[in-house]
């Protein structure tokens, strides 16, 4: 997602095995819906690496320097690339936990409205 204009993703690392079962789905979307990814998306960096042995996962640079990695192990090559199209969508910041559903910057002093209230 672009944060007033600037695209928030910065590199996307895509690592997958080329034996293990787990990495079927990620090498046919790296041969199928790759290239079309990359050239819809020319402000990414996108780099492809082989880990033997290992389960494959998308791993996502933002411009704030954080990243995050989403693992891709038994996914249709359609999974996978909704899985890259929500890490670029993303805007890179850290999940917050809200401690109220309702946030406000001045809380009632009476106390917030309930269904349950009776008159």
């Amino acid at each position: 997602m672009a944060l007033r204009g600037v695209w928030q993703l910065q590199k996307l690392i895509v690592s997958y095995c080329d034996w293990g079962g787990s990495s079927r789905g990620i090498r046919a979307f790296m041969e199928s819906q790759l290239p079309a990814f990359k050239e819809g998306n020319p402000q990414l960096e996108l780099i492809t690496e082989l880990n033997r042995g290992q389960h494959p996962y998308l791993k996502a640079f933002y411009e704030n320097k954080n990243e995050r990695v989403v693992c891709v192990k038994n996914l249709t090559p359609d999974e996978v690339l909704l899985q890259a199209t929500r890490l670029r969508n993303s805007l890179g910041r850290k999940v917050v936990k809200l401690k109220t559903r309702h946030v406000t910057q001045h809380p009632s002093v009476q106390g917030t409205w309930t269904t349950a209230v009776r008159f």
